[in-house]
């Protein structure tokens, strides 16, 4: 089964129909979407893979929501309750990408995972914004160790500003001692870390000399750069629409991880994070065309 520790919490995502205007109105249709990186991802590798989501959410209506929604798409889900259910404000340009405006609530309350929710897990993935705050920041760190002794395990660099607030060389040496399998990253992440520059392996490659690095970059060729291997460019299949960046990076991680551990194939497994990530494209939010 694969694990994914991170957020739960409420997105409101904001479909603007131009600039924002400062001081006055603006047209705009809004969503309100089950949100959180790493539930993203239990949810769209869940059609594929066995997935459970740990995390922590609210002692409150949306935290039930939440909760039930994740459930409904197949998902094993251990939630401790604390707290108020966190939400994100997504603000969207007419070309798709991306402003995000977070409180986490009490997805940073989670504290030491208990072992019963790690049985049966052969990985166990977490973005990068479950380190940003504590106790959650300490409890991914235990829960990764944990698993790796006896599975693989696999982070996600999240958002370059989150990488900025948190410190790229504490986040290279979180790296460097939790060596983790594979890094998922898009390129702006990857440059920032010094991990693939210019196309090419950056200087800071080194130091995570036992992790395969993956990097994305939008509708050009992913690099899949495997230690001790000539890096890999895998092509991106055209896309009819998009209208909303929101959980694309989720859904490829969920895409890739499931075509990992089902085939142990990384090309075709890249193949299957493109397919995955091409779903959400075009739908509000990290949603499916059709939901």
């Amino acid at each position: 089964m694969l694990g994914v520790l991170g957020d739960l919490v409420e997105d409101i995502v904001v479909w603007a129909e131009g600039p924002l205007r400062h001081g006055t109105d603006s047209g705009a249709r809004v969503f309100r979407r089950r949100g959180g990186s790493a539930a993203n991802v239990a949810r769209f590798a869940a059609g594929r893979y066995p997935a459970r989501f740990l995390g922590c959410v609210g002692e409150d209506a949306v935290g039930d929501g939440v909760v039930a929604e994740l459930t409904g798409h197949g998902v094993d889900v251990r939630v401790s309750r604390r707290g108020r259910t966190g939400s994100v404000v997504v603000l969207i340009d007419p070309d798709g990408e991306r402003t995000m405006l977070p409180d986490r609530g009490a997805a940073t309350l989670l504290e030491r995972v208990p072992d019963a929710w790690l049985t049966g897990l052969t990985h166990l993935h977490v973005p990068a914004y479950s380190f940003d705050g504590e106790p959650v920041g300490s409890t991914a760190v235990d829960a990764l160790a944990r698993v790796r002794r006896g599975g693989t395990t696999s982070v996600d660099a999240s958002s370059t500003g989150m990488l900025e607030r948190f410190g790229r060389e504490r986040f290279l040496a979180l790296l460097a001692g939790l060596a983790p399998t594979f890094v998922f990253a898009n390129r702006s992440e990857s440059e920032f870390l010094g991990l693939l520059v210019g196309g090419l392996p950056g200087p800071e490659r080194a130091r995570l000399a036992a992790t395969t690095v993956v990097t994305k970059a939008g509708a050009e060729p992913t690099a899949v750069d495997v230690p001790g291997e000539p890096l890999v460019m895998v092509p991106v299949p055209p896309v009819a629409e998009v209208r909303d960046l929101t959980g694309a990076g989720d859904a490829f991680a969920a895409g890739f991880l499931a075509g990992f551990l089902d085939t142990g194939d990384l090309g075709r497994a890249a193949g299957l994070g493109h397919r995955s990530a091409a779903r959400v494209l075009a739908s509000p939010g990290a949603s499916c065309g059709g939901e």
